[in-house]
């Protein structure tokens, strides 16, 4: 077997892993192994369909694209990527990121598959700045948009309590409340949903603060 093409799997797994490190840190779908076996196969696949296309043409007679194969890696990926994209039960979808990085341990292993190392090392390094390095640096200095989380705030409170006294309080706190719902749960509580935007607050913070408010029986604060 040629040594350029041991080097290109090789390569191929490196990346691989170093993709799926990224992912295994995270607690996310897409594990070392998974990543490695995408990369791999992307690569071994555009080798073989380019050394096919050398071997197997004949001129004028029987042409073949070189490209085929890595053409339909690119297509059949997807359904890896849709494999790990869920909506949660609060109407959130995650696995985005991942099924990026799926798509992108894919292109690695292609282009490695190629012989186009350098543009798969500099692809890699962007792709790792991109998910580690840049979310941290926005989360530090970004602009407060940016930085801003949504939690799913759930209360129940007293009848006692005036429902347009207790919005305007939780505003007067610094809160961005949007998707406000309210229901009657009985004769003596009332049941108040929304979504509050905040920046580097805690959970837990939100939760105490706003169980301490007067008339506020139950409090529940999720993570979006």
């Amino acid at each position: 077997m040629d040594v350029n093409i041991l080097m290109r799997l090789g390569i191929s797994a490196i990346f691989g892993l170093i993709i799926g490190l990224e992912r295994e840190i995270r607690n996310k779908p897409l594990g070392l192994k998974t990543s490695l076996v995408i990369c791999l196969s992307s690569c071994l696949l555009t080798i073989v369909s380019i050394e096919s296309a050398n071997k197997y043409a004949v001129m004028g007679l029987h042409v073949m694209d070189p490209m085929r194969l890595a053409a339909q890696v690119v297509s059949g990926i997807g359904f890896l990527g849709a494999g790990v994209i869920l909506r949660k039960h609060n109407d959130v979808i995650v696995g985005l990121t991942t099924a990026a990085m799926i798509w992108g341990a894919a292109g690695l292993g292609i282009a490695v598959g190629a012989g186009f190392f350098v543009e798969a090392f500099f692809g890699l390094v962007l792709i790792m700045i991109s998910v580690v390095l840049l979310p941290y640096f926005i989360k530090k200095m970004g602009p407060r948009p940016l930085i801003m989380k949504d939690l799913r705030v759930r209360l129940v409170v007293s009848h006692d309590g005036n429902l347009t006294t207790i919005i305007k309080a939780i505003i007067a706190k610094g809160y961005k409340m949007k998707s406000v719902h309210i229901k009657e749960l009985n004769k003596e509580q009332q049941e108040l949903h929304f979504i509050v935007y905040i920046d580097r607050k805690y959970a837990s913070e939100v939760y105490d603060e706003l169980k301490s408010m007067d008339y506020i029986e139950i409090a529940e604060v999720e993570t979006l």
